[in-house]
């Protein structure tokens, strides 16, 4: 007797013991989020985000006592006269306003320092600078009691208009923002998805089956990823990440999985039990889901080979989502089916004993639609392939003109109030666009040529059309530190670390902004601090930033996708014992994520779908977007891959001829693919129509990757390459043949069996006669 899986072992223990089955995960749901919420979220900090010489910069800074700190900046304007342009500033309120302010601020334990206030050059606009103590990762959470005294400011000068803006406030107006995004997303999705999921099965308790298991599966992944955040860090986007994840994969396997259920019941016509039909299940579908989920978990690894926090904690948050959902539909899954399914049996038995007519469940064929999508690769496989490939291509080229940018505040959504008071700052004050950090770090015995060079430095960056003119020079107090109207210049109290700060009035993603990093860290460094001996210098700043992260992660691409292909092959040919299938698993997926790249790349690296999509281009694409989908997608693509071919195999192993188990595996996934891809495109597109330009680029790519793999990939590509390769599709797996081979010495039985029986004699006429009684 063959012995059974785990799998199957599992959902028999859940189907004959669905009460235990159930109450157990509910109390697992529950201890996962009561564990998380005790252990509490670790979130990361300053030092977590550090890469390349930007980091390097920021930890010398730190290190020497002088860390880098927000600004936030309280406007104040006359109220008359328009946004664009104030009237002129009475200057007796605007400097009772900056008195109050000024008291204000320093009352705040937040706080750390404020600075004298700066005129516009037209002398309409006052900015007072306030320094926030911390580090700039953790600063929003410092300053909403900042955001409140400006608020009460305002109030108590109603002859002006006094605003705040900076770093923190506009990074805590995108949290706020990310979060009202999250509750759209789900009120669209949710909604969506039933509809989907009633039309599949037509059933109103069928449709809280898939949707129960999705909620509690987050659920119970939210409290994980609390727990986990304490071995790595949580950026943020975990959490959306898991919903994104969560809802799309959780729907999808228990779609799978009750598709199997009732066509074995159909099979059956009511000869099986409801235990015996979900254990029946398992053997299939359950094996399905096992082997989806464990590629989407093996693929996702390799973002930790990214060496990056915030694909740490994507990755993070994906693995669990996806562990969990594979977990529920093999456990409590079987046991919420044993339930229904008794439930509809006690309802047969009533109708039968009151001699009602029973209804049986039959399974519906694909329709017309299908049947025509599938006719080009039956009837011309080798056109199809070509015609579909050449398609995809297309699609794909101009994914080879992306440029990588690190999005920065100049393209957040104008929708937060302190990214519109982010444009007023730049419009009176344009040389607080960007700002390089020079850190310097030496013997205190060399603080005054150090002093000196970077003197030497900025005169050579002033000289530069690229930097902002500095309108209060760089003279500096006692104290050492550089007048406010200038560049900023501070030395440690050690006098061994001294920073200077550098202004552009550029754009954080534009080319010009990029180029002045280049002559700084090219040209002046070397040719000023560079020269003096044991010195050592970084730069900083958004910009710099940017650079760096885009550059470490170039270079960690090659790592990251070879071992995705690797393991992509890997978990193919393991599932199906085919090479031919894995290298065929991962062209399939290349020109999936490929094409979609392609499409991510015309629709967002240009301007013209600006006002279609409500957002501010930036010539190119998130700088993390790219990579995270590629691993992402390679993962889902798998549950299609899987799902479809498992199907093609089981018949193939049932000794039917590859041609015909090819078509018959297409048709007969076909609805529930359908429904599935609905699904999971629904909840992606919504965050098409999110703020966050990041989670908008991810929604459309991850849409469209679906879209492509459900209806070209799985229905065009798939069916006629494995027509064209026939029985090669399986090398060097010999069960396939084995299988024919059985089927074949069965046909060749019957054949001599029938050749052996004795052929009747036709009766004569007379006896036909007698028996027709003439």
């Amino acid at each position: 007797m063959r012995k059974r899986s785990v799998t199957v072992r599992v959902a028999r223990w859940s189907a004959l013991h669905p009460g235990r089955a159930v109450v157990g995960w509910l109390v697992f749901v529950v201890l996962c989020l009561g564990g998380g919420i005790a252990a509490g979220m670790n979130s990361a900090t300053a030092e977590d985000f550090r890469v390349g010489e930007a980091g390097r910069a920021e930890a010398l800074a730190t290190e020497g006592g002088i860390p880098l700190r927000s600004t936030e900046h309280v406007l104040i304007r006359d109220a008359s006269g328009s946004i664009g342009k104030p009237g002129p500033l009475d200057r007796a309120a605007a400097d009772a306003a900056v008195e109050d302010i000024t008291a204000r601020m320093k009352s705040l334990p937040e706080v750390a320092a404020v600075k004298a206030p700066v005129a516009s050059a037209d002398g309409r606009v006052l900015r007072v600078p306030v320094e926030l103590t911390g580090t700039e990762q953790d600063d929003q959470e410092r300053v909403p009691p900042l955001q409140e005294q400006t608020a009460e400011a305002a109030k108590a000068h109603p002859g002006l208009v006094i605003e705040e803006t900076g770093d923190a406030s506009v990074s805590k107006g995108v949290d706020d923002q990310r979060d009202e995004d999250l509750k759209f997303s789900e009120a669209i999705t949710l909604p969506i998805t039933l509809i989907t999921l009633a039309v599949v099965f037509g059933s109103v308790v069928m449709v809280g089956v898939p949707l129960l298991l999705a909620v509690t599966s987050i659920m119970a992944t939210m409290g994980l990823a609390m727990v986990a955040s304490h071995l790595l860090p949580d950026t943020g986007v975990g959490m959306s990440m898991i919903l994104l994840i969560g809802m799309a994969v959780g729907v999808d396997y228990t779609l799978f999985y009750l598709k199997r259920e009732r066509e074995e019941r159909a099979r059956a016509g009511g000869r099986l039990t409801s235990e015996a039909l979900v254990e029946a299940a398992a053997a299939t579908a359950g094996r399905a889901i096992v082997v989806s989920g464990l590629a989407v978990i093996v693929s996702t690894t390799a973002l930790y080979l990214a060496r990056d926090v915030i694909f740490d904690s994507l990755a993070t948050g994906t693995i669990l989502v996806v562990a969990v959902a594979m977990v529920s539909s093999v456990t409590v899954l079987p046991a919420l089916l044993v339930k229904l399914g008794r439930r509809a049996e006690r309802r047969t038995a009533k109708r039968v004993a009151r001699g009602k007519p029973v209804r049986t469940y039959g399974e519906k064929k694909p329709g017309r639609a299908w049947n025509l999508l599938l006719a080009p690769a039956r009837k011309r496989p080798a056109l199809t392939l070509g015609l579909s490939v050449l398609v995809l291509l297309g699609l794909a080229l101009p994914a080879l003109d992306m440029n990588l940018k690190n999005p920065a505040r100049d393209s957040f959504s104008r929708d937060i109030p302190a990214m519109r008071g982010y444009d007023r700052l730049l419009e009176a004050f344009p040389e607080q666009r960007v700002r390089h950090v020079v850190v310097v770090r030496g013997e205190a015995s060399r603080a005054g040529d150090v002093r000196e060079a970077l003197g030497a430095l900025e005169r050579r960056a002033q000289s530069d059309p690229l930097f902002a003119r500095a309108g209060g020079g760089s003279s500096t107090d006692g104290a050492g530190n550089g007048s406010s109207g200038g560049p900023l210049l501070r030395s440690s109290e050690d006098r061994r670390t001294t920073t200077l700060e550098l202004n552009v009035p550029h754009p954080t993603y534009s080319k010009k902004a990029e180029d002045s990093l280049d002559h700084l860290r090219a040209t002046y460094l070397p040719a000023t601090v560079g020269k003096l001996p044991g010195v050592e210098t970084a730069v900083t700043g958004e910009v710099p930033r940017g650079v760096d992260y885009v550059e470490h992660q170039n270079d960690k691409l090659p790592l990251v996708l070879g071992f995705l292909l690797l393991m992509t092959f890997v978990m193919t040919v393991f599932a199906f014992r085919s090479v031919v299938l894995g290298l065929l698993g991962v062209v399939l997926n290349l020109l999936s994520v490929g094409s979609a790249l392609g499409v991510l790349v015309l629709v967002f690296q240009g301007d013209w779908a600006e006002e279609l999509l409500s957002f501010v281009s930036l010539g190119g694409i998130s700088s993390r977007v790219p990579l995270f989908l590629f691993v992402i997608l390679f993962g889902l693509s798998m549950d299609y891959q899987v799902f479809v071919v498992s199907r093609i195999r089981e018949a193939a192993l049932d000794g039917v001829p590859t041609r015909k188990a090819v078509i018959d595996g297409i048709t007969s996934s076909a609805k529930v693919v359908t429904s599935a891809a609905i699904v999971m495109v629904t909840v992606f597109a919504s965050f098409v129509m999110l703020h966050i330009l990041e989670m908008k680029q991810m929604g459309l790519v991850l849409a469209v990757a679906v879209l492509l793999d459900a209806f070209v990939i799985r229905v065009m590509i798939l069916p006629a390459a494995l027509l064209l390769l026939g029985r090669a599709a399986w090398w060097p797996s010999r069960a396939i043949r084995r299988a024919e081979a059985r089927v074949a010495e069965a046909r060749t039985a019957e054949e001599r069996m029938a050749e052996a029986r004795p052929v009747p004699l036709p009766a004569r006429p007379e006896g036909r006669r007698i028996a027709q009684g003439r």
